[in-house]
Formats: C-alpha cells, sequence, structure tokens
C-alpha cells in the first residue's frame, strides 16, 4: 500500500493502525502488503498499536515549518520506536523542548494535525506525548 492510500483510509488515519505478518510477527507502520522478511510466505493482517508505549530513539527540533505551520514552532518531531520494534516519526506534545530526552517514554494520543483552510476541515491523528502528561 503506498503513503497517499494510507492516509485516505480512515481506520488508520484516526487509529494507529499497521500490519503484522503472522508467519514472522513483524510488525509494520506504515502497512505493508508483503512482509519483506518472508517475502509471499507471510500473511499480513491489520494491527492496532493503540495505547503502545514507545522509546524516544532520536529527535530534532523544528524551528522552521512548512507555510500553514508557522504558528507551531518550535515542535519536536521524533522516531518512536514501540514496544514491538516498529519505529514511526511524530510530532512529540505536552513536552517543552527543555524537557526532551532520548529514551523517555512515550504514549500516543489523539490530536489535531491540519487544516484544510480556515473555515475547512479539520484534520486528526496520532502524535505522541511522554507518560504522563497525555492530556
Amino acid at each position: 500500500m503506498n503513503i497517499p492510500r494510507f492516509w485516505r483510509k480512515i481506520n488508520n488515519r484516526y487509529n494507529l493502525m499497521g500490519t503484522k505478518c503472522e508467519n514472522c510477527g513483524q510488525t509494520y507502520f506504515p502497512p505493508r502488503n508483503i512482509c519483506p522478511n518472508c517475502r509471499r510466505e507471510g500473511e499480513i493482517v491489520e494491527h492496532s498499536f493503540e495505547d503502545e508505549i514507545g522509546e524516544l530513539i532520536t529527535y530534532t527540533i523544528i524551528r522552521s515549518a512548512a507555510e500553514d505551520h508557522e504558528k507551531e514552532t518550535p515542535y519536536i518531531l521524533g522516531i518512536i520506536e514501540l514496544e514491538e520494534n516498529t519505529r514511526l516519526t511524530s510530532q512529540i506534545v505536552n513536552c517543552e523542548i527543555e524537557d526532551v530526552e532520548i529514551g523517555m517514554k512515550l504514549k500516543p494520543v489523539f490530536r489535531k494535525l491540519g487544516e484544510q483552510s480556515k473555515d475547512g476541515l479539520l484534520f486528526y491523528g496520532v502524535k505522541f506525548s511522554p507518560i504522563g502528561k497525555e492530556e
């Protein structure tokens, strides 16, 4: 499944959904159609990462954002490794820049990602927050 098609799937967009190979047990986010380990021998099924704890592997501070996101800067963007060894990139929320540290434990939270226009649709999805600061 290509990335644009993945984000059009509402269930995946509003939940942290990926895939899992039933043959080797490896999980993937974004979802894959074929397991790179097992190839055609693998059986790919939908997998929910909901409420799974993650660990911050590395991060960067975004100080110059894309158009329409200037008001959000500076913000933290990190690579998070979930309990099942799947890594993904996400914004870290509810954390001051001076408090972010590699190895901190994170939990997925539902947040606004953007908007179509001033009076248009709002887009929501998953970001990550330090454990104990999910609100």
